[in-house]
């Protein structure tokens, strides 16, 4: 199982004082020492914290595959077919959340979604779509031609009481099987954090953990190489 460290709010720390620093690209750079594996990179419409400037130069000098996440529209489309990142991860997108809330409505946008994964694929990108465990919307993602699908995690990560934890894992674990013998890649992510990260390495089939908050908040105390170090070494024990 391989890690990818979303480095967004490495972004949000220098959006907020509007300075230069911190700086996306060095953030990658110490991820990429550290055995990350793919940076994540959520370009919002309303540009919050990562812009369209660190993109492009990501794109340019990141020593580490770029994991673009967005959302199906034109705008960012258009910049995604302009970078080829070596993937992308379409999301849900509102502009009230505080973060990615949920999976893609996938059956309800079929078509939509079905066009734009065409584009990007054929653009050179594997697309993967950021998912609930639900047997319909796994099906449907399929029939997209996605390659790839992100397991929405943070339901069972944010549960405290254990019984529904316990179902919502169960949840994952089934939506797991479903997506591989559809020949889909999975990975997760949302909410991951080495307290919850044992109940998620029971899910099966996982190829990547897209994680991002947890390492930069540990990075705080830590620093950002030996919380990327820490979480791999968790992932691996």
């Amino acid at each position: 199982m391989k890690l990818g460290v979303n480095i967004d709010h490495i972004a949000t720390l220098r959006q907020v004082r509007g300075t230069t620093y911190p700086d996306t690209l060095e953030a990658a750079k110490i991820c990429a020492k550290a055995g990350a594996v793919s940076i994540t990179v959520h370009l919002r419409e309303d540009r919050r914290h990562i812009q369209d400037s660190d993109v492009y130069r990501l794109s340019r000098e990141c020593p580490l595959p770029i994991n673009l996440e967005m959302a199906n529209a034109e705008e960012i489309v258009k910049i995604a077919l302009d970078v080829k990142p070596a993937e992308v991860c379409l999301v849900p997108e509102k502009r009230q959340e505080l973060t990615t809330e949920g999976g893609l409505d996938v059956a309800g946008n079929f078509q939509a979604l079905e066009k734009t994964v065409k584009q990007l694929q054929d653009n050179g990108s594997d697309v993967s779509l950021f998912i609930e465990p639900d047997e319909k919307i796994i099906e449907a993602s399929a029939k997209t031609g996605a390659r790839v699908i992100e397991l929405h995690t943070g339901s069972f990560c944010n549960a405290t009481d254990p019984q529904k934890a316990e179902a919502l894992l169960k949840k994952l674990i089934t939506g797991a099987e479903q997506a591989h013998s559809l020949g889909l890649q999975v990975n997760a992510g949302h909410g991951i954090n080495l307290n919850n990260l044992p109940g998620i390495l029971t899910v099966p089939h996982l190829d990547t953990l897209n994680i991002g908050h947890s390492i930069i908040a540990r990075a705080v105390f830590c620093g950002l190489e030996a919380a990327v170090r820490e979480m791999i070494f968790s992932m691996k024990k």
